[in-house]
């Protein structure tokens, strides 16, 4: 008999933790799956065969209730008698950590940098998360080095049992174009992620002002809560921009574009990025720890408190965009030689078997 894993997460809204976990679960046949969401919401209904889907239907203002909400899960948990729960993200951690029964191990994935997460400017905040570990550990599994070191940190607890374990992409979905042509007349940037704060989007809109004469575009792809103020922002602007909403073959698109660029103020370990790589699309890149571990010297980098170097370099490089066929080259092997599904999956399968066996 199969052993069974419950995943908890926020939603399935098409996201990287979200993508990332369904990719692991349609791969990891020699389990029986049940994912537990705390919210509605899902973008992945037709890539989650034979998948048991709970949603606990909460709303945001019920997450202060979180004891409650523990003691929902915990009904969940005793009715499904999963093996081991693995969560994502840190408000279903929080609530998994007190719902959970001591019997059954508890393994969560920290996706970001806590030190660069809203949430974790606020007091209460850390320490529900160091109270629950504390009280309550699971075994963490961090898709950097950075990540999982800030995060014993900014709690200020003693490490437990932990693992780094890179984000992925699935390189046999992945068709680069190893003769791409680069279109003389105009520099195609292309922008991949939710429209959010943490995306920074709106430094992308005052680079570009920059920009208004200059045969350089961008296409952003994604949606969020900031779509409309963005949306609002471009027109007024009268930039060339164009916000192109969700796509789910994303990566068909890519190569369309000369470059890849994401202006993030923080990012855990960036898939969107590993699927340009994946893709071959040179990379430009904020200036930020994650993305020069992800990356090293396979992308350019540019400060995000300045818009005059974003500037500079994109004039230099519509002016000779043969500079960028060593860095796509660069970064593929790099996602070859650490990045790959088959490296995540050796490894979770690792830490699952560990962990069950206990």
């Amino acid at each position: 008999m199969k052993k069974r894993v419950l995943h908890i997460i926020f939603n399935l809204n098409r996201g990287g933790a979200e993508t990332m976990m369904v990719s692991v679960i349609n791969e990891l046949n020699e389990y029986e799956h049940v994912i537990l969401t705390l919210f509605s919401g899902n973008d992945f209904d037709d890539e989650l065969e034979g998948c048991k889907l709970i949603c606990m239907n909460i709303k945001l203002r019920q997450l202060l209730l979180f004891p409650l909400l523990a003691i929902r899960m915990r009904k969940i948990i005793n009715k499904i008698n999963p093996d081991l729960i693995h969560t994502h993200l840190i408000w279903p951690t929080i609530i998994a950590r007190i719902a959970r029964p001591r019997s059954i191990p508890l393994v969560t994935t920290i996706h970001t940098f806590p030190s660069q997460q809203v949430d974790y400017q606020h007091w209460y905040f850390r320490w529900l998360d160091k109270i629950t570990y504390r009280l309550h550990p699971s075994v963490i599994i961090a898709v950097a080095k950075g990540a999982l070191q800030e995060y014993f940190t900014v709690l200020n607890v003693n490490p437990g049992k932990n693992y780094l374990l890179y984000t992925f992409v699935d390189i046999n979905k992945f068709k680069p174009n190893n003769k791409r042509q680069h279109n003389d007349n105009v520099l195609k940037l292309v922008s991949v992620g939710a429209l959010r704060y943490q995306k920074n989007h709106d430094f992308l809109i005052r680079v570009f002002e920059r920009l208004k004469n200059m045969p350089i575009s961008i296409d952003i792809y994604g949606k969020g809560p900031l779509e409309d103020e963005l949306r609002k922002a471009i027109e007024k602007s009268r930039v060339n921009i164009r916000l192109m909403g969700q796509k789910k073959n994303i990566r068909d698109l890519l190569s369309d574009y000369d470059i890849f660029i994401m202006p993030s103020h923080y990012e855990g370990f960036s898939l969107a990025v590993l699927e340009a790589m994946a893709m071959k699309i040179p990379l430009l890149l904020s200036d930020i720890p994650s993305f020069h571990e992800q990356c090293e010297d396979t992308a350019l980098y540019f400060p995000t408190n300045d818009t005059k170097p974003l500037t500079q370099l994109l004039l230099e490089i519509a002016n000779d965009k043969s500079r960028l066929n060593k860095l796509s080259e660069d970064a593929y092997v790099r996602v070859l030689k650490y990045f790959t599904l088959e490296h995540h999956l050796e490894g979770l399968r690792k830490i699952y078997s560990t962990e069950i066996k206990k």
